[in-house]
């Protein structure tokens, strides 16, 4: 995202939730838990700011937040269920995709789809996705619905607490903004070191049409 890009969605987050408080807070993450790139990095910061001014309280900040992401989880997770599947046998082979990888990740989620989705909502950028893979492998709705929860209401709450702990002074600190940063660029470096590897197993073992 462009500097510009952050100040729009930075200032549109901000007026969210200045005048709708808890209930913003709440709208403001789903939108975040739906596949949308609206940065909990500085939802929940500024919530926490307003519990430092005294209109919010901490707690309810973070269960506020990890409420609208189990919300917002609920539609990612109904897309990839219902439109998953269908998206994958018919345009799979253009993304590396097919139903060998459909039964891989079935078996993934029913063995390890709770870690997963708990350590999910702990990463940033990954928390946005999570739910789309869980609902096309149709994991546990129960189980993804509690993991979300409680991995989300740690994240929530954490980023709360710097923004109260900034108080005035959270948007011109810039020790958050480059602690954040630097914690972006190595999930990013990691998330590109695992499409690569993705594209490489899935291209080697491609079959193609007229080998079929």
């Amino acid at each position: 995202m462009t500097e510009k890009i952050v100040a729009l969605l930075a200032h549109f987050i901000i007026a969210t939730i200045s005048a709708s408080g808890y209930l913003g807070v709440t709208l403001l993450m789903a939108i975040e838990s739906a596949c949308v790139p609206l940065p909990s990095e500085i939802i929940m910061p500024f919530s926490g700011y307003l519990v430092h001014t005294g209109r919010l309280e901490l707690i309810w900040v973070a269960v506020a937040g990890a409420l609208g992401c189990n919300l917002g989880s609920a539609v990612a997770y109904w897309i990839g269920a219902v439109g998953g599947r269908p998206f994958i046998a018919k345009y799979g082979r253009f993304v590396l995709l097919d139903h060998r990888d459909l039964h891989r990740a079935e078996h993934f989620f029913a063995r390890y789809g709770s870690i997963t989705v708990f350590i999910g909502r702990l990463l940033p950028i990954v928390r946005t996705f999570i739910a789309l893979p869980a609902g096309i492998a149709r994991m546990s709705q129960v189980r993804f619905h509690i993991y979300t929860f409680v991995g989300s209401l740690p994240w929530c709450y954490a980023l709360a607490y710097v923004g109260m702990r900034l108080g005035a002074a959270w948007d011109t600190d810039p020790r958050f903004k480059a602690v954040y940063h630097r914690y972006h660029l190595v999930m990013e470096a990691l998330i590109l070191a695992a499409a690569i590897w993705f594209v490489w197993t899935h291209w080697k073992d491609r079959v193609r049409p007229d080998e079929a």
